[in-house]
């Protein structure tokens, strides 16, 4: 997950990441700058926050009831 902490949709997706317990990396594109690219590749976009999952695939500011259905598709909850 590419966020950062000033970003709210971050904050909340992050807390319900860590409510599931599912196991992430988070990116702080704070402090690590040169990642920007690297989440602007991956989604096409400025926005945060990018969440990649394991099959590849992402979403871009996704809402709870969005992540929670890509965990599911993925059987990860």
């Amino acid at each position: 997950m590419f966020g950062a902490e000033w970003c709210s949709d971050c904050r909340r997706t992050k807390r319900q990441l860590d409510g599931l317990g599912i196991e992430y990396t988070y990116i702080d594109l704070v402090e690590t700058p040169d990642a920007v690219e690297v989440a602007r590749e991956i989604s096409g976009r400025t926005q945060i926050p990018v969440v990649v999952y394991p099959d590849a695939t992402h979403h871009v500011e996704p809402s709870n009831d969005d992540v929670s259905a890509k965990l599911r598709e993925l059987s990860l909850i």
